[in-house]
């Protein structure tokens, strides 16, 4: 499974006209996936874990040093929560709390997340009966076969990560944050249902009636990050100018 996954994933790129296949090529080190490519790979995921720690230390020498926003979304100085301890402590509790469940699966239930076509020997010459990579990438999986036209399909799978850089932007509320916005805390739950039917999706075989399903559920993924978000923003700032109106007049 492994082997053909490389494969797929590698193959993407064979989507880019013009020198699509050369950059295949380079990548893999020759004509297909060998042991040149499976240095690279190994290389490549030995430096990441290094290069991800010195973000995070990065990340949190800039809240020591610029500070963050307001959890609760507003921006008056009284109602702030000091990033110690409050925040250190909380999020101290979620850490050992992953180690632990990371514990036990690695200790206890090692195979509870692998899959079993990766106990076969690597064999070019035969093509398992369904390549699935692993459950984290499945809804990106599932956005990648919702589209026929390969091209459309790649772009379309690294645009479901680079709009997360929208949102930003898309959310036009006064109030940054959900804690007071209880429309937007039901939008953000439809959004968790659709994203857990796409990781349903992309186990699945791609035929009828999940691939009307994964096309539906895509479209909704780019709906809620450019339509939904949005609307529901100029929404809640129309409802407080209209009940900020309504409270001077009645002062008046």
């Amino acid at each position: 499974m492994s082997l053909w996954g490389a494969t797929v994933i590698t193959n993407l790129l064979s989507a880019i006209p013009v020198f699509g296949q050369d950059l295949v090529e380079l990548i893999w080190g020759g004509f297909s996936v060998s042991n040149a490519t499976l240095n690279r790979f190994f290389s490549l995921h030995y430096l990441l874990p290094f290069l991800l720690a010195a973000l995070a230390v990065a990340h949190l020498i800039a809240l020591h040093v610029h500070g963050s926003n307001n959890p609760n979304g507003v921006n008056s100085n009284g109602d702030r929560y000091a990033m110690h301890p409050y925040f250190i402590f909380k999020d101290l509790v979620t850490i050992f709390a992953f180690f632990l469940v990371l514990s036990i699966i690695v200790f206890f239930y090692p195979n509870l997340l692998g899959h079993s076509d990766n106990y076969i020997p690597a064999d070019p010459m035969v093509t398992p009966a369904s390549i699935v990579p692993e459950w984290y990438l499945l809804p990106y999986y599932a956005i990648l076969r919702s589209i026929p036209n390969k091209l459309l399909g790649v772009l379309a799978m690294f645009g479901s990560l680079l709009i997360l850089l929208v949102l930003p932007f898309t959310d036009l509320s006064r109030i940054r944050g959900a804690q007071f916005r209880p429309a937007m805390k039901l939008a953000f739950w439809f959004f968790v249902v659709d994203f857990i039917i796409l990781m349903w999706i992309g186990s699945q075989h791609p035929n009828e009636p999940f691939v009307s399903i994964g096309q539906v559920a895509t479209g909704f993924y780019f709906t809620w990050f450019l339509i939904i978000v949005p609307l529901i923003g100029i929404s809640e700032n129309t409802l407080m100018d209209i009940a900020t109106k309504k409270n001077q007049l009645r002062s008046n």
